[in-house]
């Protein structure tokens, strides 16, 4: 089943690596205590309940969201926090209210972000091994950044692990009024499904 996911502008593409700019927006969000498996699994299963209508909107009435892709997760000091971007076009004033308290309702600001796809499974050893070769890459390009990291998926639990689409995605530091690098070729807007 397709699922739409947040539209960029692509910057520079250096294959597999890549500089996109973000637009805002919406994220449910989570914070979760453990390990990266564990409170993966436990901060989707409190995300999703919210999207399948564990929420209340403004009509006290709950409601389904539509789900989206990637599910994202970077460490917050001893814990995880883990997030779903909202549908396009939605906004804080529109969607309806988590019932779960430990979830909440974040606009996220435009922002740009290098990444680095790979399939597979994303285990601790693949996470650091991709993004130390993403950082080396910024590192050698003399690009910006805040050292960051998230781990994108952007596929079901059933799919095969040959199939699944991961990223590593590192916030740039933007300077030079905006400038980051000069990109490689014009740039172009991308939407996510053009691969």
């Amino acid at each position: 089943m397709a699922v739409e996911e947040p539209p960029f502008t692509l910057l520079r593409s250096d294959p597999p690596f890549e500089v996109r700019e973000y637009a805002s927006f919406v994220v449910a969000e989570t914070v979760v205590e453990g390990g990266f498996d564990a409170a993966s699994r436990s901060g989707f299963r409190r995300v999703a309940a919210f999207i399948f209508g564990e929420n209340r909107a403004q009509d006290g009435q709950s409601r389904k969201i539509a789900m989206t892709a990637p599910v994202t997760v970077e460490p917050r000091g001893d814990a995880w926090r883990l997030h779903f971007v909202m549908p396009p076009g939605s906004d804080l004033a529109s969607l309806p209210r988590p019932n779960d308290e430990s979830v909440r309702l974040r606009e996220v600001p435009a922002h740009r972000m290098a990444a680095v796809r790979f399939s597979g499974l994303t285990t601790e050893e693949r996470i650091a091994r991709h993004t130390r070769l993403l950082r080396e890459w910024l590192a050698a390009n003399g690009i910006g950044f805040v050292d960051a990291p998230q781990v994108a998926r952007y596929n079901d639990p059933f799919t095969l692990p040959w199939n699944r689409r991961n990223e590593i995605l590192i916030p740039l530091a933007v300077s030079d009024g905006g400038a980051i690098t000069r990109p490689a070729a014009p740039p172009s807007v991308r939407s996510p499904g053009d691969r």
